[in-house]
């Protein structure tokens, strides 16, 4: 049986996999949206968390095999999503007025991102082989893409140059990662690979047809 521990841990790095934020916080009551400080704070909070949850993405190693290839790329996601989440907390200690839990989401874009949480969640816990290996790689063009444009947005509303030049090294570094995933996606999408995911596809519509006339 999975170590409990192990699995909690997968299962909040899953949250980030689908986006970073499966809307389990409540929005606190809001500072007017798009402002200054506002637009900024919102920016480091989202990213701190995604960040936060990335780095602990390379634990699914412990759950599922995975070639050399994408085991070493998904260790290197987790150390650069780790190195920026500590950075983002240095800053807020050195200067109170950056927020690190300022999570304002609409009620629905709450409920969609835990909606498609779940469902990766079950594609990674679900899947094998190449099959893994593939919902694995487009997760993370997601989240990196995701942290990658955020940090460009978050680096444009703050007035402090070192910080924002250090949130567009951020950016930086998630475009690199994200291109090199995108790579190893297409060179993974061999024959062999897309037979089996339209395989696995099909099962999984088979079953969820069963009960439906």
């Amino acid at each position: 049986m999975m170590n409990p521990k192990i699995l909690f841990t997968l299962l909040v790095m899953l949250s980030a996999v689908a986006g970073g934020l499966s809307g389990c916080q409540s929005p606190p009551a809001a500072a007017p949206a798009g402002t200054g400080v506002s637009l900024r704070n919102n920016g480091y909070s989202l990213l701190h968390q995604l960040l936060a949850e990335q780095k602990d993405v390379s634990l699914l190693r412990f759950i599922k095999p995975e070639h050399a290839d994408v085991k070493n790329l998904v260790k290197r996601i987790a150390a650069a999503s780790g190195a920026g989440a500590q950075l983002l907390e240095k800053f807020a200690a050195d200067d109170p007025t950056i927020r690190l839990d300022d999570f304002r989401l609409p009620p629905a874009e709450q409920a969609t991102r835990a909606a498609i949480a779940g469902t990766k969640q079950k594609e990674l816990l679900g899947g094998t082989g190449d099959v893994f290996e593939l919902n694995l790689l487009l997760t993370q063009t997601e989240a990196l893409s995701y942290a990658w444009h955020l940090a460009k947005v978050t680096s444009e509303s703050e007035p402090d140059p070192d910080r924002a030049q250090a949130l567009a090294g951020i950016s930086a570094d998630m475009a690199k990662l994200y291109r090199e995933v995108f790579a190893l996606l297409l060179e993974k999408t061999r024959p062999a690979a897309v037979k089996q995911v339209r395989t696995d596809g099909r099962k999984q519509s088979d079953r969820s047809d069963v009960g439906w006339s």
